[in-house]
């Protein structure tokens, strides 16, 4: 990769990560609301850390050997730093496996969002396919079926991958819908600061998942990935520690954050049944989709700001 692409992919990447993880700020950021200040202190400098180089750096290291064990663990922790060429080979060898896992992860997380997510409508036709939410699990399995008929066609593990990354989303899912009923109890009685920050930090690595998954839809690069979503982490808890009530105004930024989440699954799912995607094409789109909706949104604000 060239400098270019590289700058790129990083800020394809960081991008993603502040997108996709502005829910678990607003969490963050009204769980913190209610801890004394040295506690506060003590999350966003030690939780930043643990969710950067602990959370983000930990889990593509998981994922490559995950999808590759035959290298080992310590060679996937090499083969982030080194051109072996032996390990090159063995994790471009079973990237169709990893793709094919995150990306029917992410068009599941997106399909969720469709069609049962609490949403402002930012596009035609998003209010009729909530109003039909009971289809989402219909939906979602005839695309598994589908997706791991084509897969056996290529080769029995990239089916299983593809199961996996469903299996995935349900968990993390399960994860997430407690996450929201252990806020509303930790906002309503009182439980210590530790027990908050544990939760908080609980919820920055299932809230990650997301993130991680979604970075090998812009490189199989592991430290492009870390770098990326390290920034991208850093960027928003500076956002949680300044006012995270304006990022909330801007209504249609869930909208643009999900439909670039579909569009990165396409392009892994594709990937991994062997056709060639630019390497510039996921960080252009995840900027164009985003860009779109941040001006939609902005539109909006401004339509409000008149009418007050």
């Amino acid at each position: 990769m060239d400098l270019f692409s590289i700058v790129l992919t990083v800020a394809g990447l960081s991008l993603f990560e502040i997108i996709t993880s502005v829910d678990n700020a607003i969490i963050n950021a009204e769980v913190l609301s209610t801890m004394q200040q040295k506690a506060r202190r003590w999350f966003l400098l030690w939780g930043l850390l643990i969710a950067v180089f602990v959370v983000r750096g930990v889990l593509p290291l998981l994922v490559v050997w995950i999808s590759a064990p035959s290298i080992g663990p310590v060679n996937a922790f090499i083969a982030t730093f080194s051109n072996s060429p032996h390990v090159i080979e063995a994790i471009e060898r079973s990237s169709p496996i990893l793709l094919i896992g995150g990306g029917t992860f992410m068009v599941f997380l997106f399909f969720h969002w469709l069609f049962v997510e609490a949403k402002s409508y930012g596009l035609r036709g998003e209010r009729f396919f909530h109003a039909q939410s009971a289809w989402f699990y219909a939906v979602v399995s005839v695309l598994l079926a589908a997706i791991v008929w084509f897969a056996l066609q290529e080769h029995p593990l990239m089916a299983f991958g593809a199961v996996v990354g469903s299996t995935a989303f349900f968990i993390t899912h399960g994860f997430k819908q407690n996450a929201e009923q252990q806020e509303k109890e930790l906002m309503q009685k009182g439980h210590s600061d530790l027990s908050k920050i544990f939760y908080l930090e609980a919820i920055d690595a299932t809230f990650s998942i997301d993130g991680v998954l979604g970075a090998f839809a812009f490189t199989l690069s592991v430290p492009l990935i870390l770098l990326g979503n390290g920034i991208g982490a850093i960027v928003l808890r500076q956002l949680t520690i300044r006012n995270i009530e304006n990022i909330k105004k801007y209504k249609y930024l869930k909208n643009g954050a999900m439909y670039a989440v579909l569009i990165l699954g396409a392009i892994m799912i594709l990937d991994s049944f062997g056709f060639h995607i630019p390497s510039w094409l996921s960080p252009v789109l995840t900027f164009g989709i985003v860009g779109y909706f941040f001006l939609q949104s902005k539109k909006e604000l401004n339509r409000s700001s008149l009418k007050s």
